[in-house]
């Protein structure tokens, strides 16, 4: 590796090879058009310049350093993945943008019959760990960060290996401040619409017609919260979304349903909280009273943590900001 300028505030450009040497992979790394190296090139604010394997990378020293690093994580990643726009956005996500060495950090994967699916970020990891480890885990951050997506990931493969008979997706059937009216069809088909993403995660990890026999066999079976009275649950793998707008009741009524046997995950954000009537959050409240109870795990995403569009992230910080300088202005008025 040569570089050319050393200066941390001037502009420095370092080349380097990518070994081994292999066409289809490097075909793989650039992207169609090198759309990949272009996208690197636009989140990185470097310059990204190749012929064959000899890479040439133009910015301050310590953006190169980061596009090196990424750009070998990348082609490393091609012996094994076929890259697109999408995966690549998430490689961004991950340590490297974060500030976080790439080898400080922990992986796991959840296991499923179509592939394998691997932590983002340290925070990604310990959630996957905790759902694997703990009988009854809290995923709370905001949105995009995967709690939900990995949840449903964990219960398919608990599902495949034999560790579940069943997969029961729940949530809260409270309006995010709009009201839509009168929903016709059966039980579940009222329920759908709020689960979706839950669905939308199973359909991705087991097929439609599959995730469909299921649900016709009760292997999977949607519980609106307000059903779940009454009911004890063993031998499942339990999924509780957008916990936030559970009461204090209700939240105390879903984790007493637990079984033997059974593996509880419940997400939400507490930023995004649409109860009527200013009600305490169930979610909210939970954190204080479970948080000695060592058996329990919770984990906490923040907006570094969002695998969406990048916008997503910005939004969700300027929120933030913007709910810190007003509850400071409360403060003072009071």
């Amino acid at each position: 590796m040569n570089t050319q300028t050393i200066d941390d505030n001037k502009q420095s450009t370092v080349d380097f090879k990518l070994e081994p040497v292999d066409n289809e992979r490097l075909m793989n790394l650039s992207g169609q058009f090198d759309q990949h190296l272009r996208q690197l090139e636009t989140r990185l604010d470097v310059t990204i310049g190749n012929r064959g394997h000899d890479f040439k990378v133009s910015g301050l020293p310590a953006k190169i350093q980061v596009a090196i690093n990424l750009i070998q994580a990348l082609y490393d990643a091609t012996a094994s993945e076929t890259l697109s726009p999408e995966k690549l956005h998430l490689y961004l996500q991950e340590s490297s943008l974060s500030g976080i060495d790439e080898k400080d950090i922990v992986y796991t994967t959840i296991r499923t019959k179509r592939g394998v699916i691997r932590g983002r970020g340290p925070n990604q990891n310990n959630y996957i760990r905790n759902m694997q480890k703990h009988d009854l885990t809290f995923g709370i951050g905001p949105a995009g960060t995967g709690k939900t997506y990995l949840a449903v990931a964990c219960a398919v493969e608990a599902l495949e290996r034999d560790e579940v008979r069943r997969i029961i997706l729940v949530r809260p059937a409270v309006e995010a401040g709009e009201k839509l009216g009168f929903l016709p069809g059966d039980l579940s088909q009222k329920v759908d619409p709020y689960l979706r993403p839950m669905y939308d995660a199973l359909y991705e990890m087991l097929g439609f017609e599959k995730v469909a026999r299921l649900i016709e066999k009760n292997v999977i079976e949607v519980a609106p919260l307000a059903y779940m009275r009454g009911r004890s649950l063993n031998d499942s793998f339990i999924i509780m979304d957008e916990a936030q707008n559970t009461t204090t009741e209700q939240m105390k009524m879903f984790l007493t349903r637990m079984g033997f046997g059974s593996t509880a995950v419940v997400t939400g954000d507490i930023t995004q909280i649409d109860l009527p009537n200013r009600q305490l959050s169930g979610l909210k409240q939970i954190i204080n009273v479970l948080q000695d109870v060592k058996e329990v795990s919770f984990s906490f995403f923040q907006p570094n943590d969002v695998v969406r569009h990048t916008l997503v992230k910005s939004i969700v910080k300027a929120y933030n900001r913007y709910d810190d300088l007003h509850a400071t202005g409360r403060k003072d008025h009071a």
